[in-house]
């Protein structure tokens, strides 16, 4: 073993779960490392020995909210004050949805491969504000095509907001984020600016990011998926020039500023104003751990080189066996690898649950996905050929 290996496999270590398995669902949720395990341990015995409601620990709850955003902004290369916690993805994208102040015959984009619980929220804006919603295909341009294009092309002079996914979840395609803001900014429309909303879920902690250099007007994001982190932490990233357009829906006392009476007079002046109330304090210890390991083994952009090495790694060991196809026709942009059985087994009942199962039986976690039918595999910086080996083997012996 090499000594680049050794010290691979003596960071996987830190990670309890890669044992006695091979794992391939971080973009479902990722791992905690024993040191994020321990911080969040660590951080509720503290908070229950200096007593849950004290002001010690409102000071305490207040510095792991500052020092959870500053590391946060720190990866994603944004002031700090530009950032909300949020639960998840899809709470920070629910206040960019609800957040803007929508009129009727206002037009909404969305692409064809977002995640449905986006999908059903747009859904339910139009049925409350009467706005109008169009869907682009964005899933065709996987292997030719451009998105920009068509993304520009569905746009109207009504357009409000463009909601897309910086890596789309279903096929791991990595959508070009800074030309489409830049073709959404230079759009004509009636006066109000168009928007670009972002799920992140599937590219922070993957892709080397700058979101000041990218544009994009609001980004939302968890820290469970390829981060690591624990579940229940997430945030939203602002674009300043944005802030003033975007109204609290979710309302509480993290986000107001009150009186000397306590009375509410307005809102926190930065990305504060949208946190709501009481948190899982102690799980932000947790995140900021989980980071800190990712950022001990390597620069955002060794890691994102790392994962292209293993996702392409994967996806010509898929291409090699007889009766899968992998959806890409080239080598992946991230660490998402999507594959197909051959038509005439799914024709003869063959499902990609089915293979998903067998494959777990064997402690190899993969999962489906309805649309595109498919089965998607993940590639984190830490994965290791063997597990690629080993995953590829089973696939075989399904097969055959």
């Amino acid at each position: 073993m090499s000594p680049a290996q050794t010290l691979l496999e003596r960071h996987r270590q830190q990670f309890p779960a890669l044992a006695n398995k091979a794992y391939f669902n971080y973009g479902g949720q990722g791992p905690m490392p024993e040191s994020a395990l321990q911080a969040i341990q660590q951080s509720y015995e503290e908070v229950e020995r200096a007593g849950p409601f004290s002001q010690a620990v409102n000071d305490w709850n207040n510095w792991q909210s500052l020092a959870t955003r500053q590391a946060i902004a720190g990866e994603l290369g944004v002031p700090v004050e530009t950032i909300a916690l949020t639960e998840d993805v899809t709470v920070g994208c629910n206040i960019a949805l609800w957040g803007l102040d929508w009129k009727p015959g206002e037009h909404l984009l969305i692409t064809d491969c977002e995640h449905p619980g986006i999908v059903a929220a747009v859904g339910e804006l139009q049925r409350r504000f009467g706005i109008e919603v169009s869907t682009c295909p964005l899933m065709a341009t996987l292997n030719e095509g451009d998105p920009v294009e068509v993304i520009a092309r569905h746009l109207r002079p009504n357009t409000r907001l463009v909601v897309l996914s910086h890596i789309l979840w279903n096929t791991g395609q990595v959508l070009p984020l800074a030309e489409i803001v830049q073709a959404c900014r230079s759009h004509p429309t009636n006066g109000q600016p168009v928007r670009v909303l972002a799920d992140a879920a599937q590219s922070v902690g993957v892709l080397p990011l700058n979101l000041t250099e990218l544009g994009v007007d609001f980004y939302a994001f968890t820290g469970h998926k390829w981060w690591c982190g624990p579940a229940g932490v997430g945030g939203l990233y602002v674009l300043p020039d944005a802030l003033e357009s975007l109204h609290p829906t979710f309302i509480g006392w993290r986000g107001i500023v009150a009186n000397q009476t306590g009375q509410p007079v307005g809102w926190k002046p930065d990305g504060r104003r949208f946190e709501i109330a009481t948190s899982a304090y102690p799980l932000y210890a947790g995140l900021r751990s989980a980071i800190e390991v990712h950022r001990q083994w390597g620069t955002p952009q060794e890691r994102y080189q790392r994962i292209l090495h293993l996702s392409e790694y994967l996806w010509e060991k898929l291409g090699n066996i007889p009766g899968i196809s992998c959806l890409r026709t080239s080598p992946p942009e991230a660490g998402l690898v999507s594959f197909q059985l051959d038509k005439n087994r799914r024709d003869a009942g063959v499902t990609h649950k089915q293979l998903v199962q067998f494959l777990e039986n064997q402690s190899i976690m993969v999962r489906s996905i309805a649309s595109p039918d498919c089965v998607r595999a993940c590639a984190h910086y830490f994965t290791v050929e063997w597990e690629i080996d080993r995953l590829v083997a089973a696939i075989s012996d399904f097969i055959l």
